[in-house]
Parts: structure tokens; sequence; C-alpha cells
């Protein structure tokens, strides 16, 4: 979603008396029309604001929370224009209502899918930003109305402050919850004017995270920490190969043989070993050895897979975007450069792996989860014969989304077994699990040709992508009309960073035999840009020129011009550095925001590349809060770089090959670099941040690898690439 799209939205501001309370809700018009006074009915309303007589004031968050900052960030934005403090304001998880709480998911999207409830892209505070902000504005104004006509007196003459109105004049003061009754009662204004930047009191300034104190003395409730009443533990083991089966009969005597195990299911490509605590279940799964049927997808290899997306490179594809006559400038230029990009099937990882509690009954059944999607969760347990009425979903903090909480699969393989189990049950993945049945940010192989004239300028860009189709598989084959994946063109299409007169992007689409797909931390942009700001690095050094002045000089963004020239700056770029040491750059416009990012790069024959130290200049905007934004670039910029250099997920005989995080690593903190962040002060709307620091740093790693050493690494990870060379 672009913020050209954003500002051109039209919001409608609802509300009603739900039990006394002044709830405060809005709505985009043309979407939804929720009418004003429309009752208490649960649901009728979006109520992002409901301010009780008791004086609570709560904030519906329509986002979750999993550490990327929401339940500071948001409640921020209704507090700034709500004229309370921060810590007054409660939060309360939204229920399952795309209706009411969804927000658009493109500005093309078809009919019957224009809007959800997902939490990802980086796309909380672009989309919050105005509609939480006008529901705490018009909910001060009603609040003033009220006082003001208790009081007889005019409007103009009060002014709310900390939770109270004031009527300057006499002294005379009312809290909110004194006034809600009656301010629910009173017509719906219209929509107030937006509090000016410079009056601002919270948005701007840096605040601590108001989550750390629970996540710190183990009082946040996670999805894996709800333990309802009598619940019991259910393991699960999954077919190792997509597709795959149980091999039958199920050794369940000796499971049921384990203390504590009280029941065996068997879904056929899923089994479950019920118990009344976890190391039961785990004994018990140890006990039942099961045993697996490959199926089809028993013969898949990797590196039959990559040869298929190195072939698919090779041929005409789609056609995304075309400018200019490209071959025809090409076959005039002065150099040609060709490169191949390759980068691989990478696991979420999550620090809390896959779980979901539910409790089945005849009538519904009540869900325990973290989702990024609440409203997606319950549209796919209709395949289960429930209807969206008959389900209850209680969404929890998240350790760890990065997208693969975007799917739900989890939650339908628990309401699977769950419907063999009286009573609540906690289904839990273990870590092996996790890892070898997720939903893989697919395997790219990139094909980029470039034409240079005398000056070493780019005169001709050509650039084919095979890769999975990801957007088809997640919202379905009709959002992709004409066979061009929206998430695989990400800045490398329309929105590429440089303005190239002659370029042509193509698309292949090939879904990888048995192995499931989806979205990866920084989606589309980790990829694109990886490959763009390699590529530019390469063009710089066939050019002979230093790569930053080489991107200066084709840029003609002033935003994106001033980040670059910051972190270049602010980096020494140019100062001397000891032998075997190289600085890269990368930079992007990604997520509404823009990022320069130089990484500094040290070799060792014995361990290869340490990254020592990142510097990162953003321009993201409106900040809402400095602190969670550096927080974000920082994370994100180490999440990359363990990506980066060392994490694949490789198939033989359909299955996963990794497990743990042995073989799947994270940076360690001795091997995590410095990473320094500078923000840029912006009037503009805000960005993004959660996914920034993830797509930039992989592109400035490689180029520092070489500037220091000559090898040019095409491949990721980085150690398979360092190999190839060698």
């Amino acid at each position: 979603m672009t913020t050209a799209t954003l500002t051109r939205r039209r919001f409608i501001v609802t509300s009603a008396a739900v039990g006394g309370a002044l709830v405060v809700g809005v709505a985009v018009r043309g979407l939804r029309h929720a009418p004003a006074g429309a009752g208490g009915a649960r649901g009728a309303l979006n109520a992002f604001v409901r301010i009780a007589p008791s004086g609570q004031v709560t904030l519906v968050m329509p986002k979750v929370e999993m550490g990327q900052g929401t339940y500071t960030s948001l409640p921020m934005l209704i507090a700034e224009e709500l004229e309370m403090d921060l810590a007054a304001v409660a939060l309360e998880a939204a229920p399952p209502d795309p209706a009411a709480y969804g927000f658009p998911v493109d500005p093309a999207a078809p009919q019957g899918m224009e809007r959800d409830q997902a939490t990802g892209g980086s796309l909380s505070i672009i989309q919050c930003w105005e509609p939480l902000r006008q529901a705490g504005a018009t909910a001060r104004l009603m609040l003033v109305q009220a006082a003001a006509k208790r009081w007889r007196v005019t409007v103009d003459s009060c002014h709310a402050e900390a939770g109270e109105v004031i009527h300057a004049a006499t002294g005379r003061r009312l809290s909110y919850g004194a006034l809600a009754s009656a301010a629910a009662a009173l017509p719906v204004p219209p929509p107030p004017p937006l509090k000016e930047p410079k009056n601002f009191r919270l948005i701007g300034r840096a605040t601590p995270r108001r989550d750390t104190p629970a996540k710190v003395n183990g009082s946040a409730m996670f999805g894996i920490d709800v333990r309802p009443p009598h619940s019991r533990v259910a393991l699960v083991a999954i077919a190792p190969v997509e597709g795959g089966r149980i091999v039958e009969p199920l050794a369940s005597d000796a499971a049921l043989a384990v203390r504590g195990v009280t029941q065996v299911v068997n879904e056929g490509d899923v089994i479950a070993v019920v118990a009344e605590h976890t190391w039961a279940a785990m004994q018990g799964m140890k006990a039942l050895n099961p045993a697996w049927h490959g199926g089809d997808n028993a013969a898949v290899q990797q590196v039959a897979l990559v040869a298929a997306l190195e072939s698919a490179a090779r041929q005409p594809g789609v056609v995304a975007i075309v400018k200019g006559k490209p071959a025809e400038a090409a076959a005039h230029a002065v150099t040609h450069v060709d490169a191949v990009y390759h980068q691989p099937f990478l696991a979420h990882a999550t620090l809390e792996p896959m779980n979901c509690t539910i409790e089945w009954r005849k009538e519904g059944c009540e869900i325990w989860v973290g989702t990024q999607v609440p409203d997606r969760a319950v549209a796919k347990l209709a395949e289960l014969d429930l209807r969206p009425e008959q389900i209850q979903l209680h969404n929890q903090l998240i350790g760890g989304g990065f997208g693969r909480r975007l799917e739900v699969d989890g939650i339908v393989i628990a309401a699977r077994i769950a419907r063999h189990v009286a009573g609540p049950v906690r289904v839990l993945w273990t870590r092996e699990q996790d890892i070898q049945h997720d939903r893989y940010r697919p395997y790219y192989v990139d094909r980029l040709s470039a034409a240079l004239d005398a000056h070493g300028r780019p005169v001709s860009w050509r650039h084919t992508i095979a890769g999975a189709g990801l957007w088809a598989l997640y919202y379905g084959e009709a959002t992709v009309p004409k066979g061009v994946d929206f998430d695989a063109i990400t800045g490398v299409g329309a929105d590429i960073v440089y303005p190239l007169e002659n370029m042509e992007v193509r698309f292949v689409r090939r879904d990888p035999q048995g192995v499931p797909t989806g979205w990866w931390r920084g989606i589309g942009a980790t990829r694109g840009v990886f490959v763009v700001e390699s590529f530019i690095d390469e063009l710089a050094a066939a050019a002979q020129q230093d790569p930053v002045r080489y991107r200066r000089a084709l840029l003609k963004d002033a935003r994106l011009r001033t980040v670059l020239d910051l972190a270049a700056d602010r980096a020494g770029w140019g100062t001397a550095l000891p032998a075997g040491s190289g600085r890269g750059v990368s930079i992007q416009h990604a997520f509404g925001s823009y990022l320069a990012l130089v990484a500094e790069v040290s070799m060792s024959d014995k361990d290869g590349p340490r990254v020592e130290r990142v510097v990162c200049a953003m321009d993201c905007g409106r900040i809402v809060n400095p602190d969670g934004a550096r927080a974000q670039l920082e994370g994100g910029v180490t999440f990359g770089l363990s990506a980066a250099l060392g994490n694949e997920i490789t198939i033989a005989d359909g299955r996963v090959q990794q497990s743990n995080f042995h073989d799947f690593q994270s940076l360690r903190i001795a091997e995590a670099p410095r990473v320094e962040t500078h923000l840029i002060s912006s009037r503009e709307a805000p960005g993004g941040v959660g996914e920034t620091g993830t797509a930039c740093v992989a592109a400035a790693l490689c180029n520092a690898i070489f500037a220091a050493t000559g090898k040019r690494v095409r491949t990721l990870p980085v150690s398979r690439g360092l190999r190839a060379t060698a």
C-alpha cells in the first residue's frame, strides 16, 4: 500500500452508547458503512476507543504485538489526540472481524478481498496513523461538548487535559468517565482537525516499551503460556514429506503405556500424543516412534529444484514492466554486465514455536493463539464445518512472527486434533517440527543484464525473476490475472529506486514441488533489494566508479540522496580501513521509508566474514516512537544478517534437512555488529520500519565482502556463495 493511496482514503466516524460508555471508531468509506448510534451490539462498530463511566479508556487493538512495539506506538496515537497519559490507556485485542477492524489489502484487489485484519508488511503505523488519531480526536471533542453542555458554556471555553475537561474561566473540571454517558448521547460531529505536530506531547518522543516489564518478569501471556483449567497437552508429529501419510498400524499401546498419556490421535498426515503434561506427551511420542510413507514428493531433491529455477530464469515468462527500448539500447552500449543471483529457502525460526490451545465443543470452539491474521484463521476453520459465529478466538502476544503466523496451518491442525479430545488441549510443536514444517521463503533465481554507456551509466536493464507466486498462493489465482506476482516484482519493477529509461522485468512462476512457501520478514523487498543493490554495485565496479558516488549520480529522489549522504558520512565512507576489511552500501525505498545502509566487514581465512559495524540512515516520515524505530532497525539488521551469512533450508528426498538452531543459526551476541541508527526528522506521512533493515542489509554485506576481497557473492547464504567463488 502506498502513501499516496492512504492520503486519498476518506474516513467516517461512528459512536454509540454501550453500557453507558462512549465508543468511537473509524470506518473506511466505500468499504464499510457503520451508522452513527448503531446500538451496543458487539461488532456493530470497530470501537477503536471506548471510554467507560468508570473512567477506563480502552484501545481495541486492530494490530497484534509480536515484538515490533505496536502495544506502545498505537496507544500513543490515541493518547496524543485524546489528551491523556499513555499509561492510562488499556489495551484489548480486536476480535476477528475484518469488516470492522480490517484495512485494504491493495487498491486493485478483486471484489471479496478488499481488506483483511493482518499485521504484517510494516503497515501498522502506516494504516493506523490517521484513523486512530481521528478516533481519539473525535472522542475528545465529544467529551468537551458534553462538558460544555452540562456547564452551559461555549465549547471553545473548554479544553481537554490529562483525562479531564476543564473550563478555564471557572476552574471547573470533569473526568472523562463522568462525561462518557452524556458524550455518547450527542450527535456525531464532523471529523475535527487533528493536532499540529508542534503541539505533540507524545508522538516523536522516545517512549519505553509498555510491554517490557511483563516480558522481563514473565507475566506476559504468549500463546504458548495459555493454560485453561483442566487442559491437556498434545504433541504433534507431521508427515516429514509434504503429502506423506502415517504408516499404520500405530504403536498406540506403547504410547498409552507411558504414565500420563491419555490418547493418541491419528489424522493420517499428522498425529498427536495427548497427555496430562508436556513431558508425558514427549515420552509418549518417543514410544510411539511413528513411521511415514513419503508419497509423491519423496523423490524431491534440492539440486533438481534449483536446476528447474535456473532453467526457468532463461525462459521468456510474462512481462511485468517494460520502459523504452532496452534491447535496442543495449546494442549500442559500450559495456555489458550479466549476473545470476540465487537466494535460498528460508525458515522463520521464531523463538516461540508453533502452538495453539483450543477447546472443541458441540456448539463451536474457543481458541487461544498468537496469530497475525485472526480473521483468516476463522475463515479457514470453515473447512471444518464451523461457522464464524461458532468460533471465539483470543489473540495472544506472539513470540516472533516474521510472516510465519500469517499462515494458519497450525491452527487448523490444532482444530483437527481437538475434535477428538474432550476439554481444552494445548497443541504444541517441538522446535524440530516447527523448522521442518514451515512455510518457507521461496528459493529465487534472478538473471540480470545491463548495458553501460561511455560514462558508465546504465542505458539498458533487463531482469528475469524465477520463483514462487506467493501473492497467488496466499490470496488466490484470481488476484494475479496477468500472471505477474506482485510480491516477486517489489523493488525491481516500476518502483525501482533508479530512474532507468530502458528496462524490462519479467517473471517466471515456478512453485517448488513438495515445498510449502510463504512470506518471510521483508517480503518481496528483501529479495528485490538484494539483487538490485548487488547488481548496481557490479555496474559501479564495471564503470570503475565509487559505489556511493555512482548511486548518487543515478538518483533523482531527494530523500534517497539525503539518506545516502548521511549514511556515507557517518560511516566514514572513503576513509582507510585495516587490510582485509571493506565497506559496502545499499539503499532502498520500501514500506514507505527511505533507508541507506553501510556495512563494514573484516575477512578472515579461518572464520570468513565478520560484520563489525552497520550504519543506518533512515527517513521514515513522521516518527511516532524513535526508540521503537531504532530497535526495529537494529533487530531487522541482525535478523537479515543471520539469514545472509549462513541460513538456508535444503531438501533431500522430500525432507527438510535442518531441524534446530544448531543448523539454522541466529547471530550470537559475540558475533553481532555494532548497529548505529540515524533518523532524519521529517514532516512526511509515516512509513514502515520493522522490515526495512532486514531487506537492506544483505546487499550491503555482500558489497562489503567484494570491497574487502574482490570476490562477488551472488549466491546466498554467504557461506555458500563464497565457496562458489573460491
